[in-house]
């Protein structure tokens, strides 16, 4: 049989012309005014707000009541130094032109006497290693981060967005102006480095984004300084002095590098799924509500059953479980005969992959039997969280 030969130029000529094309893609990407990321994926996650793991509803939010994670993944309301009112947040689908959902965040008790130490706000953390190794000169006061977001409120005036640094704790807030009410508007803020800070190269929380909503004045600081804290400035509104005050956030965009409104790259759009991977890392909803296999469970002695859970993702850290339980809230069903558990899971065994959750059902059975377990309850569900 006769075989082609394909000559040492040919391949060369292909190699150039595959050198061109990437020589031009990055002409075309320079002329076009579309600076090269450092990063292949967004610096911050769920910054579309599409994933809401622990609730798709809404839910009121307090100091010390749900307070923390409670609807949008990622998103972490404080109520700090026992902040008074209450914010109801959701996921809500009114947003700008080209993204499907905000996050909502409606007073629903206010609170017009903010005490001097007090400030409530939203953060979302990154991990430090992700900030060390993003291309961010972070030592460097000529080396950039620049904050986008979009924003809607029904209360107009001054606001603050921060930056918290977690290795080395400097804050550095900056001022910007919701002008017309109702409406959505793109803010755009820079942040240069400081020859003081640090982010270790770690998967601990390494900096906080932060969106001011109330600050006191032993919490405030000067408008676009590093200062050890600064949750925002004297300038900023409150916005939990009136029930009618509605404000919606989402967009939120972390680039390496001094950007402006009309320079900024496009925001970098993800699948649902690749979103909901990148959360999962940090809190993984398992099962929610009736009717849901939670898997085989073998009787390991005649009182307890035990199962494994994979995660679809490796997470942060060895996470903790997080589970409700109750008076009939799941079963097992062992050859047709079924047993109830009441009792709470605990976990064991668990590391960043899979865990082993065990339980006692209601009934004993002989060790070495095993059936299926499932949910039998709306309240159910069954969680893993690793949060920074």
């Amino acid at each position: 049989m006769a075989f082609a030969t394909i000559g040492t130029k040919g391949i060369e000529d292909a190699a150039i012309a595959t050198a061109d094309i990437a020589d031009n893609a990055v002409t075309s990407a320079k002329t076009s005014g579309i600076p090269a990321r450092p990063n292949a994926q967004p610096l911050v996650i769920n910054s579309d707000m599409a994933v809401a793991q622990r609730n798709s509803g809404t839910v009121a939010q307090s100091d010390g009541s749900n307070e923390g994670y409670a609807t949008v993944d990622r998103m972490n309301l404080v109520f700090g130094n026992s902040a008074g009112g209450v914010i109801t947040t959701s996921r809500n689908t009114t947003a700008p032109t080209g993204f499907g959902q905000s996050m909502k965040f409606d007073v629903t008790t206010a609170d017009g006497s903010v005490a001097s130490n007090q400030m409530v706000y939203m953060k979302t953390t990154l991990e430090a290693q992700d900030i060390r190794n993003s291309g961010w000169n972070y030592t460097s006061s000529s080396s950039y981060l620049t904050l986008s977001f979009w924003v809607r409120s029904s209360k107009t005036g001054i606001y603050c967005a921060f930056l918290e640094t977690l290795d080395a704790s400097y804050m550095r807030s900056s001022e910007y102006t919701i002008s017309s009410a109702d409406t959505w508007e793109q803010k755009v803020l820079t942040f240069p480095g400081k020859t003081e800070l640090v982010f270790n190269d770690d998967n601990g929380a390494g900096l906080n984004i932060g969106f001011t909503f109330v600050v006191g004045t032993d919490r405030d600081g000067t408008n676009n300084t590093w200062e050890t804290t600064n949750y925002g400035t004297s300038n900023q509104v409150n916005f939990l002095d009136s029930t009618s005050n509605i404000l919606y956030l989402t967009g939120i965009q972390l680039e390496v590098g001094e950007y402006t409104s009309s320079t900024l790259p496009p925001f970098q759009h993800e699948s649902y799924g690749d979103n909901l991977r990148r959360c999962q890392r940090y809190y993984f909803k398992y099962l929610d509500g009736n009717s849901k296999t939670v898997g085989i469970g073998s009787w390991w002695n005649d009182a307890n059953i035990d199962t494994v859970i994979n995660f679809p993702v490796s997470m942060r850290t060895d996470p903790s479980l997080v589970a409700t339980n109750g008076s009939n809230y799941y079963y097992i069903c062992v050859a047709g005969n079924c047993r109830n558990i009441s009792n709470a899971w605990s976990s064991n065994r668990t590391n960043p992959t899979s865990s082993q959750i065990a339980v006692a059902p209601d009934a004993t059975d002989t060790a070495g039997r095993a059936g299926l377990v499932a949910s039998t309850s709306a309240s159910a569900s069954i969680a893993w969280n690793s949060e920074l």
